[in-house]
């Protein structure tokens, strides 16, 4: 029987998924951590009103670029978080790749940190490979 991909696996595959989103976001990303939790902490399943943990699959938190310099002192790193055990549960729903899910889960919080709207992500994802 084969066993769910760790924290560790996860990470790494999502790493390998960022090779496929355009060139140029990349320079976005500097500076930008890329974590792997099992689970969104209480603070934020409260603040964001989750039923449930499995209702988020990741979460960008930091300054988007169209406010990093707006003279305010960044006391936070920017981040994004992608939640383990969703990820998993919605690909076992769904049956799709794993790496198209953490593909879709990127682009959507990358385009948070960027500032684009839904509708600029979702053609980022129809394009990418």
């Amino acid at each position: 029987m084969k066993t769910p991909p760790t924290l560790d696996e996860i990470e790494e595959l999502a790493r390998q998924e960022l090779a496929h989103l355009p060139a140029e976001w990349h320079r976005f990303l500097q500076g930008v951590a890329i974590l792997v939790a099992d689970f969104p902490e209480a603070e934020i399943e409260e603040e964001m009103e989750l039923e449930s943990p499995f209702d988020i699959l990741g979460l960008y938190q930091g300054i988007d670029i169209g406010h990093e310099h707006s003279g305010g002192v960044v006391t936070d790193v920017n981040r994004i978080l992608l939640y383990r055990r969703p990820i998993l549960d919605y690909w076992c729903e769904t049956g799709e790749d794993l790496a198209l899910v953490l593909r879709h889960v990127l682009i959507h919080e990358i385009g948070h940190h960027i500032g684009l709207s839904d509708e600029d992500m979702e053609h980022i994802e129809n394009m990418t490979p």
